[in-house]
Parts: C-alpha cells; structure tokens; sequence
C-alpha cells in the first residue's frame, strides 16, 4: 500500500481563492523529501470505521450516510446548452441536467480526438465554498480545469443549486445533503452521458468541494478514484472542536447556517460526548471501510481556512481502514497551494491516469 508524505519547500503565502497558473520555479518530485508516514500521528480525533452504526432514533437524520445511501441518483440527460471558446485541445460548453427536479448548470470540457471504444475518461469537478451571489461559471478555477481537460479528461464543474444559472435556493454543505445530491446526480448524469465512460468516472474536489468529494465516495460506489486538494474532510466531531484559524482561539466561523446546525443539533441530540453514535452516524469518516476507490490528498501546512491535521488525520483513518490513500503536504503553502499548483496538479493527473485510463 502505498502511503507516504511528500513535504515540498516554498514561502507562506496565504491568498484568496483564485486561479493560478503555477509557479515555473516549482520544484519536482525529486526536489521534496520523502518520509514514511506514521500509522497515528494526528491529534485530531479519529473515529472507528465500522460499516454500520446506529442511530438515536426510528428515523435516519438526512445527513446521516445510511439515509444518503438510501436516497436514488438518477440524475438525466445532459445537455450542451452553449458552446463556449475551446480550450487547447478541448472544447468548452455551458451543460445543464436535473437533479431532485432543479435544473442545474455546470462547465464542461470535452477532448477533442478520437474517442476511447468506451468512452472517455471523466472527473466531476466540486469547487470550494464562493458565495452564490457572487459565483460565476466561466469564473474561478480556470487553470485547474484547463490542466485536467487537457490531459484527455471530460471534466464536468457543476454549479450547485442556487449558483449562478442554477435553481434552487443555495445550502449549508455541512447541514443540508442538496450539494450532496446535486454531485451524485452529476455522476449518474454522466454515466448516461454518451461521450463518457460509465466505469471511469473519478472526483476532484477543493476545501467544501473535498468534504463532498470524501461524502459522495462512501456513499456511493460509482466513483473509481477521488483527489482532494486542501478538504474539509474531518469528522463532524473535529468540524465542530477542531477547525481553529490562525487568527482565534475560539471555533471557527464556518459557512453562512453552519453554526445554527452545529447548536441545533447540539440540542437536539448532545454532544459527540453524550451522543458518539449520532455524530458517527452522519461523519464519512465513520464509513472509510466503504470508500468506493483510492483517494489522494493535497494539503499546504499554511493553510488558514483549513487546517492540514484534516488531511493527515484523514490519511491515518484510511489507511486504519485498509483503505488506499496517498498524502502530499506542502511546507508553507496556503489553502490554493499557490506555491506548488503545478507540482500538485502535475500529480493529481498521474493519479487519475493510474486509476482511470486503461
């Protein structure tokens, strides 16, 4: 199994989220020092993995991932609603396909070419936390697709509910399971896609979009391989005690309704203290056994929106789980892994060539 921490050298540099091209001076693979990753070195807390847990009461609370697993993801037809100017060797389109009945809207590359017997290649794409009103689907993430489609890759980067064109009204990720539902529609929706490879559909999600990255692979089986640069991946339990920021000592701010979620449930079922099996019960941590394919983390020790011990915490509860994971941390990096894009990006495309080109 292979499982180590690449720790590549750089500055602090912490920035908003936006595109970036890359640094020309990043260094390779051979640049950074490899170690062996201990089994439990995270202070954070980690949770068993068991397939099956209980829960409080009669009827599953939606966020659990027993009543997600429960839920069908038919998703539909996409269609190609505008062509949009091509990428290098790709072209670019606005798409659209239902999802719980919303018409929702994404960016999607297709390879230019001819195209695999079965199909090509394809990654759902789960963008990090922007604010709805201000969200725009030719806008942000524009180097980290262009690099993916260019490697021969359908890449569908779907608009959420409530984004931009889409319907529907915007959620909590963490407190609602409609961005959930809108990234498994996706896959199925690609799965009948007639361009795309029903059997190598892969995930790529930054920050909110790896914590739906981690959720939808235990949820769902139809995910062959999953990368997550910089997730909100921890449990629920380490969501609510252990997401500090530089700046405070106090709980951190999450996403507009998060907090209500966290005091609501609080008071409605207790603490992860008082009540471990709820809060095990709606934690994709808890279902590692279960993670659909192997999954490569990205994390930079800098980071200030989220902190590094998610990913490395993560890491150690895969592998507890026997599940396949590689880990890459970036010495001084920030949350965008500015200083090392395309040392990371260079390696995440190695990791879907493995798991999803023949």
């Amino acid at each position: 199994m292979l499982f180590v921490v690449l720790i590549a050298r750089g500055c602090a540099r912490a920035e908003p989220v936006k595109d970036l091209p890359g640094n020309s001076s990043t260094p390779t693979v051979s640049d950074a020092t490899v170690t062996n990753y201990p089994t439990q070195t995270a202070t954070m807390i980690v949770s068993p993995t068991p397939t099956t847990l209980p829960v409080p009461t009669a009827t599953l609370h939606p966020m659990s991932i027993q009543a997600q697993r429960a839920i069908k993801y038919p998703g539909s037809q996409i269609t190609l609603e505008e062509e949009l100017d091509p990428g290098a060797n790709y072209s670019r389109y606005y798409a659209s396909y239902l999802s719980d009945g919303l018409k929702i809207y994404g960016l999607m590359t297709l390879p230019k070419g001819a195209m695999p017997t079965t199909g090509w290649p394809a990654i759902v794409f789960n963008h990090g936390y922007i604010p709805p009103d201000q969200y725009r689907t030719t806008e942000r993430y524009i180097a980290y697709v262009d690099r993916l489609a260019r490697a021969g890759y359908i890449v569908f980067r779907i608009d959420y509910r409530g984004h931009d064109r889409s319907e529907g009204s915007p959620t909590s990720a963490y407190s609602n399971p409609g961005y959930l539902v809108d990234v498994l529609n996706a896959v199925s929706s690609l799965q009948n896609f007639p361009q795309a490879d029903p059997a190598r559909i892969g995930m790529w999600g930054h920050s909110m979009g790896g914590y739906l990255t981690l959720r939808a692979m235990v949820v769902s089986k139809e995910i062959r391989a999953g990368v997550i640069w910089a997730g909100v991946v921890g449990s629920y339990p380490d969501m609510m005690y252990n997401w500090h920021r530089s700046n405070t000592t106090v709980i951190p701010t999450l996403r507009p309704g998060s907090i209500r979620w966290r005091d609501s449930w609080v008071q409605q079922y207790g603490t992860p203290e008082e009540n471990p099996s709820f809060w095990k019960s709606v934690s994709a941590n808890s279902y590692l056994a279960d993670l659909s394919g192997p999954v490569q983390l990205h994390h930079g020790t800098n980071d200030t929106d989220v902190p590094v011990e998610f990913s490395t915490s993560l890491a150690s509860q895969i592998e507890l789980a026997d599940g396949v994971v590689d880990l890459y941390t970036y010495q001084g990096d920030n949350h965008n892994l500015s200083n090392f894009f395309t040392t990371a990006m260079n390696r995440t495309i190695v990791f879907f060539d493995t798991h999803l080109k023949p």
